[in-house]
Order: C-alpha cells, then structure tokens, then sequence
C-alpha cells in the first residue's frame, strides 16, 4: 500500500516537473520553443514550411535540375533526356519529404497526451529532424531508376487518398457550419448573417459559371468545355432542391458552399487543359509576372490545404462525445503527418501533370488532360458525397422505422 502511494506520489511530483518544464516553454520566446520544445501548436508550422521548402526544391529541380544534375551518373540513364531528369528528380525528393512524414506518422500514432516522449518527439528535436529530412531528400537521388518509377506509381494512390481526406474534411466543416446555422444557440440571433452568406455564395458561383462561359467556350466546337461547366450548373441545382427537400431541410447554407468548392473545381480543370488548347483565351505559355504570381499561389494555397487537412483530425473519428481535457493534444499527430505523407505525393503529382511522361512547361502546375479529368472526377465525386451526408440519415432512419420490433 506504502509502495503504491509513493509510485503515485513520485508519478504526480513527474507530471507536475513536466508541466511546470512546459509553461516556462510556452512563456519564453519562439526560438527557445523552438529548440527546446515542446509547443506542438508552433511545430504544426515549422512542419508546414519544411513542407513548402521540399516542394519548393522539388519545382527548382523539375525546371532547373537538368542543367544542374547532369554529372550525377544515376540520373543519366534517364531515357527521355533532361525533361525526364527533372521529373524524375520531382519523384526523387517526394518519395523523400514521403519518408520523413511517413516516419514521423509511425513514430507518433496514438498520442493522446501531452508531456510524453512521443509528444516531445513531435514538437520538439528539431535540430535531428532536420538533418533527418536532409538526408532523407538526398538519399532518392542515389537510387536505382526503377525504384523511383515503383514510387511514382504508388504516388497516384496517396495522391488519391489525399484527395479523398480533403474532400471529407471541407464537406464536414460545410456540415459543421450548417449545424451551427440551425442550432437554437445562433438560428435566431445570426438568421440576417445566414442568408447573406448564403446569397454571396450563389451570387459568386453564378458569376463563375458565366465567367467560365466567357473565357472558356469562345467557339461553339468547344463541347468538352460547354459539358464540364454546364454539368457543374445542373449539379448546383442538385444540390440546392435536395438540401431545401421538407426532408432533408438543410436550408441554402451548405448547398451555396459546396457550390464554391464545386465551381472552383471545375474552373481548376478547365485550367489545367494543356495551353495549346483552342478552347482557351490568353493560353500563351509566356513566363511573365502572371504566371509566376500564379505559380506562386497555387503552391502556397496547396500548403495551406494540406495543413488546414491535417488539424482536422476529428472529422475522421467515430466518437465525437468525449470530453477534451487540459492534458490531451490539441490535434492528432500521427494522421497530420500521414496527411503531409500523402499531401507529398499529391504534389509530386502536380508537377509532373500525373504522368512521369508528361513534359512540364517551366512555372506551371497542374497543367494536362490527366490533370483535368483528376479535378473533374473530384469534383463529380464531391457531389455524390455530400448529397449522400444529407440522404443517408433519412434512409437509415426508415429502415430502422420498417425494421420489426
């Protein structure tokens, strides 16, 4: 019994040392948490911009490895000649960024607490991580050809995975907001805000679609174009009569922003038609301020949606009744760093135009007919998802009405 409350007492005087450790962290400045750890809120971002840094190298070797990489003899057995070398050297340092985060999910599953080594370990040891990440780039770019076309096959599966955690990611956040709209708490008091929002929405998804028109159809022949954004239109519809059915009474919130996501998505695809294309105004392929600032904000938007991803862990859990307590993380660990795992690959992708034959044009992403048909099907599958969140609830709860008592 003496034993039991000294090992309690000895664990409390641990706990209380280890929390004290961690306030004189969080009150001292960025670069002490920084290299002593442990701030898992900070790490969040240093890991975001290591993530930018990888994939920044990546573009840089894509469009100026060939020039800079051609002593290397690992790379010269590269078939396609310097248009290979630098897609290739983009597979190269994925399948590197792939490793680092798919170590670090493996080395930080299941932490559920605060102060502990896995936790130290993911928001801290910083000056290791690095030098880790480091070599773990460099170490692709001295392996065999064939090992790095086996990763850029597997990378078109957790491209997909990644797509797929997004979609699930921005549909519940969609059906949180909508919650919030219709709970008792806000349905009275923000009802004016609501409704604007919504009418912003519509406005704004109209436009988009009449803007589409205008840029993207110039000729009656371009029936790929009139189809895609005319499809989008009916999907909207879609949308809108399921969302406002008496059943479902979802109202005009939810419908409105999948209706962003959803043009957004089909203005992507448009634009990643390859630039020759006749369907499409001002395609010069020129490398010109608008380009660069294009480039520019499709990498940054990319980390942005990787990270908003990874924090939103608790879309993806089954019981969503627990109580948060002061000890536990504000976030899972282990699914942020898959999500960047996956997110490094589903970059790769990107700019290679989802082909390790496709030729890409300097400061461009995304840009190809794969790439297009990948942005439709997401767009087409966003759609089927969440009209199947509104419908399944009413659909089970039928069966459990017919099923006998």
């Amino acid at each position: 019994m003496m034993l039991a409350k000294l090992e309690a007492g000895v664990d409390a005087t641990a706990a209380n040392s280890s929390s004290n450790r961690y306030a004189k962290i969080l009150t001292g400045p960025w670069w002490a948490q920084f290299r002593y750890g442990s701030n898992p809120w900070m790490a969040r971002y240093v890991y975001s911009v290591m993530f930018l840094l990888a994939n920044l190298l990546a573009w840089a070797v894509r469009d100026y490895g060939p020039t800079a990489l051609t002593e290397m003899n690992k790379l010269k057995s590269c078939e396609g000649g310097e248009d290979c070398l630098g897609t290739e050297g983009v597979l190269r340092v994925s399948m590197g960024c792939f490793i680092f985060y798919f170590t670090m999910f493996l080395s930080t599953s299941g932490t559920s607490k605060l102060h502990g080594q896995k936790e130290l370990w993911h928001s801290g040891w910083w000056s290791a991580k690095i030098c880790l990440m480091i070599a773990l780039i460099v170490l692709p770019f001295f392996l065999p050809r064939e090992i790095i076309l086996i990763y850029g096959s597997i990378a078109h599966f957790g491209a997909g995975v990644f797509l797929l955690i997004q979609l699930i990611s921005i549909i519940s956040f969609i059906t949180w907001l909508n919650d919030c709209c219709l709970s008792e708490k806000y349905a009275e008091r923000c009802h004016i805000h609501f409704m604007l929002l919504a009418t912003t929405a519509y406005v704004v998804c109209i436009l988009g679609i009449i803007l589409m028109y205008i840029w993207y159809t110039p000729q009656p022949t371009c029936l790929l174009n009139i189809f895609f954004i005319t499809w989008t239109l009916v999907l909207l519809q879609l949308m809108t009569s399921v969302s406002l059915h008496p059943k479902v009474s979802a109202g005009f919130l939810t419908p409105g922003f999948m209706g962003l996501y959803v043009v957004f998505l089909c203005w992507s695809a448009i634009r990643s038609e390859p630039s020759d294309d006749k369907c499409l105004r001002n395609s010069e392929a020129s490398r010109d301020w608008l380009t660069i600032i294009s480039f520019v904000v499709a990498v940054l938007a990319m980390v942005i949606a990787t990270f908003s991803t990874g924090i939103d862990s608790k879309c993806f859990q089954f019981r969503k009744d627990e109580k948060q307590e002061e000890d536990d993380v504000p976030y899972g660990f282990g699914f942020f760093h898959f999500v960047f795992a996956t997110g490094a690959m589903y970059f790769a992708m990107l700019l290679i135009g989802w082909s390790s034959n496709h030729t890409m044009k300097k400061w461009t992403i995304d840009v190809g007919w794969t790439s297009t048909w990948v942005r439709i099907v997401n767009e087409w599958l966003a759609v089927c998802v969440y009209l199947w969140m509104l419908v399944a609830p009413i659909i089970w709860k039928s069966r459990q009405v017919e099923e006998p008592a």
